[in-house]
């Protein structure tokens, strides 16, 4: 139970199944130790929707239907909490939940502040994410999240990057800027590895525009017509996976694709790579960047977004222009051909890792200074 803290009421659109899996539980546990809280959101599947802490929508029939839906119920679920539940602060875990909170507030007739979090750039997830029907709302999309930041009581963010965005918007930093705690458990149960004897990259992720999957492929062409030892592995899915079809097609011994994997199945597969490649376009803060480094892997990765902020290049990996396939292609040859480089930038990356290592604890202590700054 709360020491008696705040009573916050966080709102997202991530799917949750209850009870939580143990991991997650230790951090809103945590949570719980610091903020009387309650969390509006949405199920994974059919089965509890409900208990103490956490009221979640049930999947929409058909499926393709749930987002809007979600977006569509959410002023009336938070009215309702705002009416049942009384809390002090809402928490809206992206700008367009926040344009729910803020529209929700509005029919409750109240002035509960709002705090609207910050995890990426609005513009990629218009436009760079999912199916093309998404850039049919691009417009408007990008119109939304400004406005919703604007009339925000406090914001966070998880990264300088993502700061950076709001203080365009509303002329200063986030209120608060600290990372999600994410369980690394699995990253960390099993001593670091030596680097495989084959050259192999590791891709781990989304396969969506953003992440410049195109991109990837057409530089590992070049770098396996080079050094015909290499061996990129993708592990991921998404509406770019064609792109790794092919390419897994075109060079079957030098390309494997695994669509999912479980932490532990990742933290193996990087004991099994030689250098993490991340050639994303932005991105929030990268958190299989700190994954690479809890398993002693370095990293080749685009000095955009967030990514700047866990990697100096030189450091712990090699960053290189966005959409720069040339200086792509040299990175990954340099470190795959290099095997003093990459034991180099691995011990470099395992050293950092202790400074993104983030206990539940510690995010939730974070988020009940934020809360108590807003309602200062």
């Amino acid at each position: 139970m709360s020491d008696g803290g705040p009573r916050v009421l966080f709102v997202g659109r991530g799917r949750l199944g209850l009870p939580l899996p143990a991991w997650l539980a230790k951090k809103w546990d945590a949570v719980a130790e610091q903020l009387d809280f309650r969390f509006v959101g949405a199920a994974e599947g059919p089965g509890a929707q409900r208990d103490d802490r956490f009221r979640l929508s049930a999947p929409a029939r058909p499926r393709r239907l749930d987002g809007i839906l979600f977006y569509l119920r959410l002023p009336l679920r938070v009215r309702r909490e705002l009416r049942d539940f009384r809390p002090r602060v809402i928490v809206a875990s992206d700008p367009y939940v926040g344009g729910g909170v803020l529209l929700g507030r509005a029919l409750a007739r109240a002035r509960t502040p709002v705090i609207v979090e910050v995890h990426g750039d609005w513009r990629t997830f218009a436009r760079l994410y999912g199916s093309p029907a998404r850039r049919l709302v691009a417009g408007a999309a990008e119109w939304l999240a400004p406005a919703v930041l604007r009339r925000a009581d406090a914001t966070r963010a998880l990264s300088r990057f993502t700061s950076g965005l709001i203080e365009d918007v509303r002329g200063r930093p986030a209120d608060g800027v600290f990372p999600t705690y994410s369980d690394l458990s699995a990253f960390t149960a099993e001593p670091v590895r030596e680097l495989p004897p084959r050259p192999t990259a590791l891709f781990v992720g989304v396969l969506e525009a953003y992440k410049n999957v195109a991109g990837l492929a057409s530089a590992w062409r070049r770098v396996a017509d080079q050094v015909p030892s290499v061996r990129l592995v993708v592990v991921g899915r998404g509406t770019q996976q064609p792109v790794i079809d092919r390419l897994v097609r075109e060079l079957p011994r030098q390309v494997d694709h695994v669509p999912l994997l479980e932490p532990e199945g990742v933290a193996r597969a990087l004991d099994e790579a030689t250098v993490l490649v991340l050639p994303s376009w932005p991105e929030g803060l990268g958190r299989v960047v700190i994954e690479a480094f809890a398993r002693g892997r370095g990293v080749v990765a685009t000095d955009a977004g967030g990514i700047p902020d866990l990697v100096e290049s030189g450091r712990e990996g090699i960053l290189v222009p966005p959409a720069d396939e040339d200086a792509l292609v040299a990175a990954l040859l340099r470190v795959l051909t290099d095997p003093a480089l990459a034991r180099r930038l691995g011990a470099a990356a395992q050293a950092r890792y202790a400074d993104w290592h983030t206990t539940p604890a510690q995010f939730a202590a974070a988020y009940r200074e934020l809360v108590d700054r807003t309602l200062a």
